[in-house]
Formats: C-alpha cells, structure tokens, sequence
C-alpha cells in the first residue's frame, strides 16, 4: 500500500520564485555550504547571477569564460545576452554548448573582455549584448593569421616550425619564434652505458579558427613534432585571445605514441625568443616563488659592488624601472661597467612538490652559480627591460612536477624562454610496465594475480601508447618591467585564473545533470548529520593529497583507491589498490558536490580530477582509443580497458559550467568506442559470462552501455550527429521491451553499428552490483526526464526497487531473486530512492533511508600518526577506500533531495 508522497524540503531549494534577478544578489562561496533548505529566490527565465568563484573579486582578469545552463524551453537557440554589472552592460560573446530536445537553449558559453566584470554584483540576462569597447580582430590569409586584441597583435603561420612566429606590442616585437620542443634518451639512465639524446621541434600541420571575435578568438593547431625524418608525439596547442588583452593563454596537449622501451622523454616544451635592445643594467629577471615572493634582479647588478652606483641607480634597478643618467652615476663605477658580469643564463628547477632552485650562469661554457631556493614556485617569470618584454607561467607548475624554466642569452640583443613541462633536469620519463608479467600467460593465471593483489594484468595491455596530457600556459607581452607586485598578480593570474560560476540555485532551477541533488539542509539534526560527513569526507581527501603528495606530472589529480593500515599509507604499490582511475565514480561525488556547495577548493579539486582522469586514464590513439583504464599501480596498467572509465558523464559537468574545447574535444573522441569493445572484450575473463551468440559484443547494461548513453546523450546535446541520438533511443527501446527490463540486461548481445541490445538470457534474471555505479543512476534519470519513454522508465524504476529488495520480494515480482550480491547496498540505496520518488511509494523511500543507514556508516575521524611509525606524520582513517566514499557521497546526496522528508 502506497500513502502520499512529499518532497517538500527538495522542491523549496528547487522552485522557481517571481522575484526579478535584481533583487537576487550573488553571494561569494562560503568555506562551508550555508545552513537551510531554502534557496535564493530566482527567475532562471529572466537570467543568471555570477560570482568570482574564489568568492572575492580578483586583482586582474586576461579575460574569462563561463558556461551556463537554462531551463528547458525557456530561450530559443538564437537568444542573444548582456552581461549587466555594477557599472553597467559589459561586452560578452555567447555561443550555444547543449540544446534541449525541444530545440531551446539548455547550455550556453559567455566571454567577458581582459578586466571586465571586476565586481560582485554581475548577471547574464537576455537581450543584445553590448558593443565591445576594444574587439578582438582576426584576419586570415594564406600563409599566417593575424590575431590582435587591441592591445597585443599576434602572428600565427599556418605551416612549418612556429605557433606564434611573433607578438608585437605599440609596433615592437616583444616575443618571436613560438614553438614546441621535446627531448628524448634511447635508454632510462646511463647504467647501460652511454645516453644519446635527440631533439624535437613543432612542425604545423593545420591551423583553424574555432572562435572569431569579437570578445574571445580562439586557434587551433595541431602537428607532430620531429626531428629529421621522424615526426611522432602528435600535438594540439590552442591559442586564447581576448578582448583588451596583453596576454594570450596556450592550451597545449601531447599524446604519447611511441615505444615505451626506446623513447625516453627527457624533456617537453614551448620556447620562444624575447629581442632585447635596453642596457645590461636595465633588463630584469623576475621568478615567481611562494606566498606571492618574488626573485628579481638585474643582467648586470648595480648592488653589492664595492664601489657604490648610488643610491638612486640601486633603487630603480631593484624596482625594475629606469634607471637614472649614466652622466649621473659615479664615475668609479660607470667607467667600470664593462667589468662586472652579465648573467645571461637562468633556471628555475622544481624537481619535486617541495623544492625548487634558481640557478644562473654567465654564459655556456662558464659554471652555474647557486642563486635561490624554495618550496613551491608559483612558475611564473619574466625577461625583459625597461622598455617591455615577457612574462610567462605554467599552470600547476610545482603540482606537476618536474618542471622547469628556462632563460637563455639574456645578455644578447635576444633572449630565449622555454618552459619546460617535463623538466630536462630530471631523469627521463620511463613509461615501462612495473613488472615481468610473473609468469601470467593464460587468462586462468591472471584470474589468480587478480585474487591476490586484485591487479588485473595481461600481457601487452599495460601500454602508455595513446595517453595524453594538457597543460595550461600563459604568455603576458608587457610595455615594461612589472613591479614585484605585479609579478605576484600576473603568477596568481596563471596559477589560479579566475573563475566565474552561477549560484548553486540557479543550477539546481534549470533541472541539469538529473536534478538528482538538493541544497545543504540541516533543518533536521539527521540532515544536518549528513551533510557534516559530507564535508568531513571531501576535507579528508584533500588534505590526503598534501600528506601523501599525490602530485607529479602523471599523477597530479587522481586519488588512491584503498588505505593500508598497517602501513599507514595507501596501497600505492597493490595491484588493483593504488590510483583510482575514477572507479565507482569520485568523479560526480565531486561534481555534485560542487553544484550543491558553490565551494571554490572542490570545484579545483574536481578541475584537476578532470584534467588528469580525462587525458591519463584514458586513450587517446592506438588501440585502446576510446576506452578508460582500470584502478592500478600505474594509470595505464590494468587490462581492464573500459568504456566506464573514459565516460562522458565525468568530463560534462566541467565543459559545460567552462566551455572548455579541449574536454569537448576529448568527449567526442568517445563516440566510437563501442567500436573497440569486440576487440577489447570486457568481460573476456569472467567465467560466468553469457556467451555472445551472433552478436559482436557482450555489453553491461550500466558499466558499458550506460557509459556509451553518457557519451551520447552529450553529443545529441551537444547538436551533434543524430546517429547517435539514433543508437541511444534504439538501446533504450530494447531495454524497456525486454521482459526483465535491466535484470535481463546484465549481460546482452549488442551490436555496434546500430546500437541494439538484445536478451542472452532469456526468463532469467541477473544483477552485477557494479552496473549501477559508474553514472548510470544519473545518466538513466536524465534519458527518462528528457526523452519520456515510458518502458524504459518502467524498467529502471523496476530495476531501482528490486535490486536491494529482500529475495521473497524479488521472486515474487521478477520470478526468482537476482543473483547479486549485497556489496555496494549503501550506494544502491539510492535506486531505491529514485523508485519511490518516480512512483510515489513512502514505503520505499522509508527503505532507502534504512539500506543508507544500516549498518550505519563509520563517521571519518582521523587519528594522528606520528613518530618512527611513519615517514612523515599522517592523519590516518584507517578503513577508508575511494569507493566506498564516493558511492556514500552520491547516496548521501540524492536521498537527501529525493527522499528527504522521510528520513528517519
């Protein structure tokens, strides 16, 4: 029997008020998510508030980019929008990201000018957009684009060596020959014997023009990069302009594709050449340390001498401005300039996450000088005089470590910069699988090595041939030298580039990604329970990311799966135990989390996250293209080649709150993975798999089809191919017609070409506790939401209600109870929630809250570890694991908001 169900407490946080937008002023993120139901009253129709997302306005801006969603049916696909701030209507370009099936807008893109919207009080709102004070202007011609922001004109060749073949600001070159190099060993290390080493330079084969004005121009280019006849390590390098800017921001991607055995990166990086025309004396060095620290000093230093310039001279040279008159310096020391060194060579090294030193040299030939050490560089510099030059940075810089920068021949009429994302400094990156194999020939033997270190080997399988990585850089062409302040903002800037976002109101009204999820309550003390341990969990596992330092170029934005107490570590070294690789989705634990919260440190925890899972663990070329990489000692180690790991359903929720192309080029890239899946058969190794029949593929209904649905569903959103929409409709068709709906659906038949799915097992029933959890659960809600197919519907309410249901109850409504086990129920108590809001059931929704809270969860509380035990003193939870974590999360969350009023 079934009583009245209410979700009262989800929809005041999700009901739509008629209060204008003026009245609803943006509040900066809060360190905790606000207490109470309620959320600010708005009117999506009428527009969206933004916020900085750090919560304060930002020093300056190179430009910036946010994505926004709107509810369905609310603007058509041509709707044109203003940007109003406190000191009125600011220049914004918008483009369309994602449509609702109906055709109207569902996701939009919008880009403010270099040092707009500076202030609080900002909202998008419909209505023509006004006229930018100073455009982005592009022209293309046959061999080169010229792009020029009102401020700095660049030049782009469409063919050969260079990116950028100069940047010129007030008619003077400030920065010459852009390009991309790369250094590689035939052998790891020397033990061999002797390392010979070979260099690499860009060579272009394409440049196009994504975005043209009049606020942000966007190229892209891409290549390989060579030396003499061989061209390999494919690249994709865009360039972002904006509207009155000195700045353009590179987005620069590779893809390893060569023999992990021989080829050895020793080095990868962008160089380019900076003229000098000013004295010795009067070109700077800036280098960007910690805690907004700066290292700055002359080519030829006029402090320290034993004759004094005066103090005029040493001031202005410290400071980075002219200096006085040499008719005014002391004789002793103006005739005498020629003698005191120039340094025309410096390095910033950072080859560890706690480390880095500033070295310098005369020249080559001529020994290195110590110069400066310190923790954590913000790797940003500068080289120049006081008639301009270039400051640069690279995003992450100590996060990723070994990197480096580079300043040559400072001493010369040019300068060059290079910065190095993979430091030359370092040891060469070894990509080598971490073991012989053990002896694990067969499929039976590595059944075995899965039992014991629950690592999923299979010989051949742990390549890193199509794996990717991207890398954030900014390029300032500066009228002068910036002060030490300035550098300080111009680092921040690179490091942490500002954000703007909506409210967590405005996403929950607009119904995007489910509408699965609430606004922190704790108008209940259970609720208020809850949500504690939410935010105890996510502050867990970002200060478990500083004690244990998950950084370094491969690593940086991944978690570990599962701790060792007896260690007083994470199982780093085990098998299946180590990087999580997004397994059981911490991926949307962090996602919904932030859309919940509008808290700044998850949205960048959950940026890198993206940046690493999207690019690391997952391939981008070769065989394996298309398909994710399961939880292993080494990103791309375990032979479990999977959709569930590549999925759209990870990488969405940052391209559409960022407009970020180089993750929509990445969700594109999986659209033929099915493709792969006969190849690469993902459940060649289960014993208890049905066999195919005549059909190409076995395929899960959840960690394989769901993933492919995600995939899907993005690009017929996204406006793109109805062959896809088509394959998605059609699996959902055969789903929702067969006569166990998703029970019979454990393991089907699928067919590539079309997207069918078809019954293997007849009557019989089947669950996997797996197929829900890697998005599924969302996906399903939104296909249901936005397509309305009622069998469909039907079958996974069905599935929702049954799966954790006792066994009398499931044979009495399947015909026999599942063959499932109970592990994952905390997480399944969420499909058990999601029926009994579909079907209005308060019995269920009573029952989820008990398969939530029996056994109750354990609260994360830390015990310091400290002394011989460790290494370094740790704060320990000593049953943690990453899946059980993030499927309490995700539970946590969509019982709050679907089933909250009935909490127990």
């Amino acid at each position: 029997m079934t009583t009245p169900f209410s979700r009262r407490s989800f929809l005041q946080a999700s009901m739509l008020a008629s209060l204008p937008l003026a009245t609803a002023k943006a509040q900066p993120p809060a360190a905790t998510p606000a207490s109470g139901p309620a959320a600010p009253a708005i009117q999506p129709t009428k527009g969206a508030a933004l916020q900085w997302l750090e919560g304060s306005v930002p020093a300056l801006s190179n430009g910036a980019t946010v994505g926004l969603p709107w509810p369905k049916g609310a603007f058509p696909k041509d709707q044109s929008f203003v940007l109003a701030g406190a000191a009125g209507e600011v220049a914004v370009q918008t483009w369309p990201l994602a449509y609702w099936p109906d055709g109207s807008l569902k996701w939009t893109g919008h880009a403010l000018p270099a040092g707009a919207g500076l202030s609080k009080e900002l909202a998008i709102k419909p209505g023509k957009a006004a006229a930018a004070a100073m455009a982005v202007r592009v022209q293309e011609g046959p061999n080169a684009v010229e792009v020029d922001t009102g401020v700095i004109r660049a030049t782009i060749p469409r063919k050969g060596v260079e990116l950028i073949s100069a940047i010129r600001r007030d008619g003077r070159d400030i920065a010459r020959g852009g390009r991309l190099v790369a250094l590689t060993d035939d052998q790891p290390d020397a033990s061999a014997g002797a390392v010979r080493q070979t260099s690499y330079e860009s060579t272009v084969k394409s440049v196009t023009l994504e975005q043209n004005g009049p606020v942000r121009a966007v190229l892209r280019i891409e290549g390989k990069h060579r030396s003499g006849q061989r061209e390999w390590l494919p690249f994709t390098v865009r360039l972002y302009f904006y509207a009155g800017a000195e700045s353009v921001r590179i987005m620069h991607t590779f893809v390893f594709d060569g023999d992990e055995h021989k080829d050895y990166l020793r080095g990868i990086g962008v160089r380019f050449a900076v003229p000098l025309t000013d004295e010795m004396h009067n070109r700077h060095v800036r280098f960007a340390g910690e805690n907004k620290g700066v290292w700055g000093e002359g080519v030829r230093t006029l402090t320290g001498l034993r004759r004094d310039p005066g103090e005029a001279f040493r001031k202005a040279q410290v400071a980075g401005v002219p200096v006085p008159p040499l008719e005014q310096m002391n004789k002793q020391v103006s005739s005498r300039l020629n003698l005191i060194p120039a340094w025309g060579d410096f390095t910033l090294s950072q080859l560890s996450a706690d480390g880095f030193q500033i070295r310098k040299r005369t020249k080559p030939g001529h020994g290195w000088i110590d110069a400066s050490w310190g923790r954590r560089a913000a790797g940003s510099g500068y080289i120049g005089g006081i008639s301009g030059g270039v400051a640069f940075g690279l995003r992450d810089f100590w996060q990723r470590h070994p990197t480096q920068l580079d300043i040559r021949n400072a001493h010369t009429d040019a300068a060059e910069v290079t910065l190095w994302m993979w430091s030359p400094d370092a040891p060469a990156m070894d990509m080598r699988f971490y073991h012989d194999g053990m002896g694990m020939e067969t499929h039976e033997q590595e059944r075995e090595g899965l039992e014991i270190t629950y690592e999923d080997y299979e010989k051949g399988y742990g390549s890193p041939v199509g794996v990717a990585r991207s890398s954030e850089i900014t390029l300032y062409a500066l009228a002068a030298t910036p002060s030490r302040e300035r550098m300080a903002q111009l680092a921040e800037a690179v490091q942490l580039p500002p954000q703007l976002v909506s409210t967590p109101a405005h996403y929950l009204a607009c119904n995007v990604f489910g509408g699965m999820w609430s606004l922190p309550d704790r108008s209940h003390p259970l609720k208020a329970r809850i949500e504690d341990e939410l935010d105890r969990r996510f502050d867990y596992y970002r200060s478990q990311i500083e004690q244990h330092h998950w950084y370094g170029f491969w690593n940086y934005g991944d978690l570990m799966h599962t701790y060792d107490e007896d260690r007083h570590s994470w199982r780093y070294d085990v098998g299946g135990y180590a990087w999580d690789n997004s397994e059981l989705s911490p991926d949307l634990w962090l996602w919904y989390s932030f859309l919940r919260t509008g808290r700044a440190d998850i949205f960048r925890l959950s940026e890198a996250m993206v940046r690493h899972t999207s690019e690391v663990d997952m391939y981008h070329l070769g065989q394996f293209a298309g398909l994710g990489t399961r939880h292993n000692v080494q990103h791309w180690g375990c032979s479990a080649k999977q959709v569930r790991i590549s999925a759209a359903v990870y990488r969405r929720f940052y391209y559409y709150l960022t407009a970020d192309e180089r993750v929509g080029d990445i969700m594109r890239e999986l659209l033929d993975a099915d493709s792969k899946l006969a190849a690469v058969d993902p459940v060649r190794k289960l014993k208890d798999a049905p066999p195919p029949g005549k059909f190409p593929v076995r395929a899960a209904f959840g960690t394989d089809w769901g993933s492919l649905a995600g995939n899907w569903l993005t690009e017929w959103e996204r406006g793109g191919k109805q062959r896809y929409r088509d394959k998605l409709l059609a699996g959902m068709h055969d789903i929702g017609a067969m006569p166990k709906g998703f029970f019979n659906a454990e393991r089907a038949g699928y067919e590539p070409d079309t997207g069918r799915l078809h019954n293997l097992i007849g009557d019989d029933v089947k669950a996997s506790h797996l197929n829900a959890v890697f998005g599924a659960v969302e996906i399903f809600a939104e296909l249901i939401s936005l397509t309305g197919d009622a069998a469909f519907e039907k079958a996974w309410v069905q599935y929702c209600a049954m799966y954790n249901a006792p066994k009398a109850e499931q044979a009495k409504v399947l015909g026999k109870a599942h063959n499932g086990t109970n592990a994952l129920q905390v997480g399944h108590s969420r499909l058990t929630a999601y029926a009994a809001w579909r079907s209005k059931d308060a019995a269920l929704a009573k029952r989820a809250w008990r398969e939530f809270s029996h056994p109750p969860a354990k609260p994360v509380r830390t015990v310091r570890i400290s002394g011989p035990a460790v290494l370094n003193p740790v704060d320990e939870v000593a049953w943690i694991s990453t899946n059980d974590t993030a499927q309490w999360g995700l539970a946590a969350i969509q019982n709050l908001a679907l089933v909250g009023d009935y909490i127990e």
